[in-house]
C-alpha cells in the first residue's frame, strides 16, 4: 500500500510537465517514477491499460491518468497562488486539441506524412490568440500564473524548440515574453530537474 502518491513520468513530455508543475504549486508530497517510454513498466500499464504518462496512483489505490485531471485533483486539495481562478476550459481544449494536432505534425512530419510548414503555419494562428491576450497581461488569464497558463506552456515550449530561430523571428512579442518567464521561473526549473 502507498504512502503518497506515485506518479509515472516522462522529464520532456508536456502532459506530466503540467502535472508535475501543479503537484509541485500545491505542495503535494509524492514519489514520482521517470519512465522510458520505450520500455514501460509492467507496474504502470497495470495502473493504466492505456500506458501514457502521466499516471497518478493514489494512497488508496485510485487512479488518475489524465494531466488536467492530476492538475484538478491536486489544486483541489491545495491551491496556494489560486490556479484554480484561472482555469480557462476553452483556451485548454484548443491547446489540446488544434494547436496539438499541429504540433504534431509539425515536429514529426515523417511520422504523420504531413508539410510540416502548412502545420506550422496553422499553429502559428493558434498562437497569435495567446498573443493577443498577453499583449495586455502578464499571464493567459491575468496578472499572475495560472492553470490555464501551466496547461499550454508545455506545448507552446515544444513549437518553439522545433526552429527556435523562426519562432524567435516571429512577430509574437508578448508570448515570447511570457515563454521566457514561465521557463526561467523556479517552478519550472524545479519540475524540469532530474528525479533523483
Amino acid at each position: 500500500m502507498l504512502t503518497e502518491p506515485l506518479l509515472y513520468s516522462f522529464r520532456r513530455c508536456p502532459y506530466a510537465i503540467r502535472a508535475r508543475m501543479a503537484l509541485a504549486v500545491s505542495e503535494t508530497a509524492c514519489t514520482i517514477r521517470e519512465v522510458s517510454l520505450r520500455d514501460k513498466p509492467a507496474d504502470l500499464i497495470a495502473a493504466s491499460p492505456k500506458a501514457t504518462v502521466p499516471v497518478l496512483v493514489l494512497a488508496g489505490g485510485n487512479v488518475l491518468d489524465e494531466s488536467l485531471d492530476i492538475m484538478r485533483w491536486a489544486l483541489r486539495r491545495n491551491d496556494p497562488e489560486r490556479w484554480l481562478d484561472g482555469d480557462d476550459a476553452g483556451l485548454i481544449t484548443a491547446n489540446d486539441g488544434p494547436f496539438k494536432h499541429h504540433l504534431d505534425r509539425y515536429k514529426y512530419p515523417d511520422r504523420f506524412g504531413s508539410n510540416p510548414a502548412a502545420h506550422r503555419a496553422a499553429g502559428l494562428d493558434i498562437l497569435a490568440a495567446l498573443e493577443a491576450r498577453l499583449i495586455g497581461s502578464a499571464c493567459l488569464c491575468g496578472q499572475t500564473r495560472s492553470l490555464t497558463d501551466a496547461a499550454i506552456l508545455p506545448f507552446v515550449r515544444q513549437f518553439a524548440a522545433v526552429d527556435f530561430a523562426w519562432f524567435e523571428a516571429q512577430t509574437l512579442p508578448a508570448l515570447r515574453r511570457w515563454l521566457k518567464s514561465e521557463l526561467a521561473s523556479p517552478l519550472f526549473v524545479q519540475v524540469m530537474s532530474p528525479v533523483r
